[in-house]
């Protein structure tokens, strides 16, 4: 029924990652909630277009309803509400921001984003990334790397491309060469935004292998140091993020 829902009334992506199912379970119990609302409220207001009519009450009643029970409602609306976010929402948000994989068993990216473009980097096959250093950025050397090093000879960029393995957590870290960049992808159900020399981490597993590609609209960003954003892909699948 979740599932139905969520693809055919919602409209939401397949998933490609093993956490964004409790981010898509929370959008569709608030558009529950929210429809339940639209109905009751329609019904009501029907109910009192009738109930007060002018040929029933000619002459006003200044007292007005006397009945609790629409506060009652509103007390029952306050307490789902309530539960979906004590009980769903940040119990998500902090198994997103607490529990994250070792860098060892992931795969680690850097991307580091700027205004129509999005630069990734991956360690190579030494699995260790070189150093970097703020004076050798350079349009040439968006990530800084120093060229002295010999751990970062091997490491592999790309633009606008981020390819991950299938069951394998995945962990980006993410900063901002010049505005606020936002790096999102929906099927992954992840979502992070950076400033301008801020940097920060996220992480998830995906159940699909996924290639994501990047578009970068006018307003996005990257710096050093970077912040990781964590997903795990599950099935093989292209996602397309907008920034």
């Amino acid at each position: 029924m979740k599932e139905w829902f969520g693809e055919k009334i919602l409209g939401l992506p397949q998933l490609a990652s093993s956490n964004g199912r409790g981010v898509d379970d929370l959008i569709i119990y608030v558009h529950w909630l929210m429809l339940a609302l639209f109905i009751g409220w329609l019904i009501y207001f029907l109910y009192a277009i009738r109930r007060f009519r002018s040929s029933r009450h000619p002459k006003a009643d200044y007292h007005g309803v006397r009945s609790h029970a629409s506060n009652y409602l509103e007390v029952g609306v306050a307490l789902v509400e309530a539960v979906l976010l004590i009980f769903v929402a940040v119990p998500i948000w902090a198994k997103a921001v607490n529990k994250l994989p070792s860098a060892s068993e992931s795969t680690v990216v850097q991307v580091v984003a700027q205004q129509f473009a999005w630069n990734v980097r991956y360690a190579g096959p030494d699995g260790v990334f070189g150093k970097q250093d703020m004076k050798f950025v350079k349009p040439d050397n968006v990530f800084g790397v120093d060229p002295s090093d010999p751990n970062g000879k091997d490491d592999i960029q790309l633009l606008n491309e981020i390819h991950v393995p299938v069951n394998k957590p995945v962990i980006i870290y993410l900063s901002s060469k010049d505005v606020i960049h936002s790096l999102k992808s929906s099927p992954c159900a992840s979502v992070r935004t950076r400033f301008p020399a801020c940097a920060c981490r996220s992480g998830s597993r995906p159940p699909r292998s996924a290639a994501t590609r990047s578009t970068a609209p006018s307003f996005a960003a990257t710096a050093i140091p970077p912040c990781p954003a964590v997903f795990s892909p599950s099935k093989a699948r292209r996602i397309s993020t907008n920034g």
